[in-house]
């Protein structure tokens, strides 16, 4: 595994497409710092861009990559090593080349306009961490859609759709919803809703540390209110943790029984 996750590792890094999300976050990064000079500000900022931009590139790459590199994958299989450890190579390979991107990108102008004494480096660990779990969420489940649909249009047709549906139409669901049922008792259900969407997840985790009670939203605030903002912060980390372990199960499981 760790031959193929060094292949791949090396070979996304040297594509144009990895140096583009890099300078992205970069030239972001440092624009906010420049308009505002408040780094409090910029990671409230970066997090409304993350929660979106980060799942997106982490769909696109994984389907791009699993396609694209379909022949050379025939091959490794038919060498005497395992699927799962194919599969998972590239995986890791993938999500940790993007996360990379982003650390760095980002980590760059931070440091330059002095994140170390501003007291803010737990607020920023704390972005890229969500970050990082919303890459490796998406990837694994970009390559879930590509191990279902041998076609490549279905398997990009469905990705985009997993993406917006995460990213936009699930919460408007979860308005409307709460909206025709609003005489009824609705916290249990608006908590556990938030548990099922790990870009919300992802949103509240980053909010619990910054302790902004109005942009926590209605989930935000429910998860403050039954666990506390310490207790919430793990909670989310650890359901985060879940999402990511789901569909890195079901990748192994269905490349494992796929023909490819």
């Amino acid at each position: 595994m760790i031959k193929i996750f060094k292949y791949s590792f090396s070979d996304l890094m040297r594509s144009r497409w990895s140096f583009i999300y890099l300078a992205f976050y970069l030239v972001l990064g440092f624009v906010l710092l420049f308009l505002n000079n408040d780094l409090s500000k910029a990671v409230i900022t970066l997090m409304n861009v993350i929660v979106v931009l980060t799942p997106m590139i982490g769909t696109i790459f994984g389907i791009m990559y699993f396609y694209n590199s379909r022949e050379f994958t025939e091959l490794l299989l038919a060498q005497p090593v395992r699927r799962s450890t194919i599969f998972l190579g590239q995986y890791l390979g993938i999500s940790i080349s993007l996360t990379l991107s982003l650390v760095l990108g980002l980590g760059i102008p931070f440091l330059a306009y002095g994140l170390f004494q501003s007291g803010e480096i737990a607020n920023f660990l704390l972005l890229l961490i969500s970050g990082a779990f919303l890459t490796f969420i998406f990837v694994a489940l970009s390559i879930c859609i590509a191990l279902f649909n041998s076609n490549k249009i279905k398997g990009f047709g469905y990705a985009i759709l997993m993406w917006l549906f995460f990213a936009v139409i699930y919460d408007g669901i979860i308005l409307l919803s709460m909206m025709i049922f609003q005489d009824y008792p609705l916290d249990n259900f608006a908590l556990v809703a938030s548990f099922l969407n790990p870009i919300d997840l992802s949103r509240i985790l980053v909010l619990l540390k910054l302790d902004i009670s109005a942009l926590l939203g209605y989930t935000g605030a429910l998860f403050q209110r039954f666990f506390g903002t310490s207790l919430g912060l793990s909670v989310s980390l650890g359901l985060m943790l879940l999402w990511v372990i789901m569909p890195g199960v079901l990748m192994v499981r269905k490349s494992s029984k796929n023909d490819f």
